[in-house]
């Protein structure tokens, strides 16, 4: 089976646990407005690759990768969940850790089937939230996030484990409420491994450029790690609030 890859990483240190090899596959219907790999949008180009091909190469990198595996991501990888599930089945058979970023937006329950076959394989989620209000998210990727906090239900409900991520963008994401109630959804995720809350940074800029495309957060400037340190304690703060709640429902 062949799927569309825009390029590889041979030695990824922030993609899920350990030392990992990194697939960025083509075609993504999210418009983050931070977004820093631009020329992974378009679906159907960059190379054509197929399941073995991959599979060599992690073989050939595996001697420095024994605590880590293979992360895909994109792009928006479940763009091409066929591709990812034979990759992942595949990968499975020889013992690999396997782990996929995604933005969860293709989830619906209609597919639910095609997920279930997908979490066979997978052995950790890393899923973006990008905004927890719905119009908010509207607005800083064109999508809605209905689908992204159902997908995130979904894995709750079949036990996989998820890492969350989330960007601190100021006057965007960094405020008080959305944090607040962004750790409020978090806390009903019985599943939840680990949480990366991470400062928006403008080292995409120069792909817009090189692209001649108009980057949209022009004059934002980066997020320090101080904010996302303050970021990250009112979304604890709101997961705690969160399982508080539902230990007193639990005792009523």
């Amino acid at each position: 089976m062949e799927g569309f890859v825009h390029s590889t990483e041979s030695f990824g240190t922030v993609d899920g646990p350990g030392i990992r090899f990194v697939i960025f596959l083509q075609g993504c219907p999210m418009r983050c407005q931070y977004c820093h790999n631009p020329d992974t949008w378009k679906p159907c180009t960059g190379e054509k690759r197929t399941v073995e091909s991959l599979l060599e190469e992690y073989d050939g990198l595996k001697e420095f990768l024994k605590s880590g595996g293979i992360t895909v991501t994109g792009g928006e990888p479940l763009m091409q969940m066929e591709f990812v599930t034979e990759l992942f089945r595949e990968a499975k058979k020889r013992g690999i850790h396997t782990c996929v970023d995604t933005s969860g937006i293709f989830y619906r329950e209609s597919n639910r089937n095609e997920y279930d076959e997908l979490m066979k394989y997978t052995d950790l989620v890393m899923l973006d939230i990008k905004h927890i209000d719905d119009e908010e998210h509207k607005k800083l990727t064109a999508q809605s996030n209905k689908h992204i906090l159902e997908f995130a239900e979904y894995l709750r409900d079949i036990g996989k484990d998820v890492w969350i991520r989330h960007v601190v963008v100021p006057g965007i994401t960094l405020k008080e409420k959305p944090l607040h109630d962004l750790g409020y959804f978090l806390g009903g995720l019985t599943n939840l491994k680990a949480l990366d809350v991470l400062p928006y940074h403008t080292m995409g800029i120069v792909k817009y450029e090189q692209l001649g495309m108009e980057y949209p957060l022009e004059g934002v400037e980066p997020a320090t790690k101080e904010q996302a340190v303050w970021a990250k304690n009112i979304i604890f703060e709101g997961l705690k609030e969160r399982l508080r709640d539902e230990n007193k429902k639990a005792q009523e």
